[in-house]
């Protein structure tokens, strides 16, 4: 029987800002997933809650909110080629990507230490040093609250793109992701294209030396695991110590002809060349150039080390929060001609 009661999200959202939800039920069974889609029917809305670590809260949150506290990790198959492991959306994702390497199931270090569950990393398709959740799912079980059934979505169905899914675009409400299903594989390789990687002590020589063997090895996945660790720990604040929510804004994506006149004025601007031509700025520097990183209004600012992360000095609202974003978009836009986005989601902002 699931219990309704109000919920303090202080501590519960990465940002730290003072939010409550007026209505709240933790889902810890699938069992309860009918039950669940019938009380949804009495309220306007239905907000899916996991680790809090995308988010922008307003001081309340009306509607019903969902707890999600699904638990597991198993080996459902092995194959020649692939381990297929299931984990509950509850799981912490950090921890989950340790058990899968204390398991042999490579393929996720490059993910290490991102905040969150994993049922809201097919969400915003997570992505870090190289690797996008999206390429190592096999499916995802979603249960679609107002059908009242559970959906098994396979990895095309689910539209991943950067920092995108099929879950982001549908109805607030629509989908609740139970489980996700990763397919890791056996013939593991190494990704380390971000210079970042390829300085780091652990890493910088590119090779390990294999035991027993004079030949060098290439860099275990344990390895790559550390340095990920090392590297966010050095450049982004732990929201524990100094509330945020990660990387606020995504990399904006440009076509071909504006980067061209972009790069002509602003030799020094990274990008990214991108399959279809495209190509992907760093956010961070452009924010940097525009003079914010360090800076600070009133309670928030964007971090000393990177200028990409938004943080909350302290007694912030999300009226806080939402300014420092627009003046920050602002800048951007005027002297670049580049529109931010921002990655959180707002919750009951008017």
């Amino acid at each position: 029987m699931l219990s309704i009661s109000s919920l303090d999200l202080h501590s519960l959202n990465t940002l730290r800002l003072p939010s409550r939800a007026l209505a709240c039920v933790t889902l810890e069974d699938t069992e309860q997933l009918p039950e669940l889609s019938v009380l949804a029917q009495q309220y306007p809305q239905v907000h899916v809650l996991g680790g809090g670590s995308n988010m922008v809260l307003a001081p309340e949150i009306g509607g019903l909110t969902v707890r999600v506290r699904l638990p597991g990790i198993r080996l459902i198959s092995e194959s020649d080629d692939a381990w297929l492991v299931e984990a509950g959306a509850g799981e912490v994702w950090h921890d989950f990507v340790r058990t899968c390497l204390d398991q042999g199931w490579p393929g996720l270090e490059n993910l290490a230490l991102i905040p969150g569950t994993v049922g809201a990393a097919p969400v915003q398709n997570i992505g870090a040093y190289g690797v996008e959740v999206g390429g190592r799912i096999d499916s995802v079980l979603a249960w679609h609250i107002p059908q009242g059934r559970m959906h098994c979505l396979d990895a095309s169905e689910c539209r991943f793109a950067y920092r995108d899914s099929l879950f982001k675009h549908a109805e607030p409400g629509t989908w609740l992701i139970t489980a996700v299903r990763f397919r890791l594989p056996k013939q593991w390789q190494p990704v380390l294209d971000y210079p970042d990687l390829q300085k780091h002590p652990l890493l910088a020589s590119g090779t390990s030396t294999a035991q027993g063997d004079s030949a060098p090895a290439g860099p275990t996945a344990r390895q790559i695991f550390d340095a990920v660790c090392d590297i966010r720990r050095a450049k982004l604040p732990d929201p524990r110590e100094l509330g945020n929510a990660g990387s606020y804004f995504k990399n904006p994506v440009i076509s071909s002809a504006q980067w061209e006149a972009l790069h002509a004025h602003h030799p020094a601007l990274p990008g990214y060349l991108q399959t279809d031509g495209s190509w992907k700025l760093a956010a961070g520097w452009l924010i940097d150039q525009c003079g914010w990183k360090g800076k600070r209004l009133g309670p928030v600012g964007m971090h000393t080390r990177q200028a990409l992360v938004l943080v909350n000095y302290g007694g912030a609202q999300a009226t806080d929060v939402l300014a420092l974003e627009e003046a920050v978009r602002a800048d951007v836009r005027a002297r670049f001609g580049v529109e931010l986005e921002r990655e959180p989601v707002a919750w009951g902002q008017p």
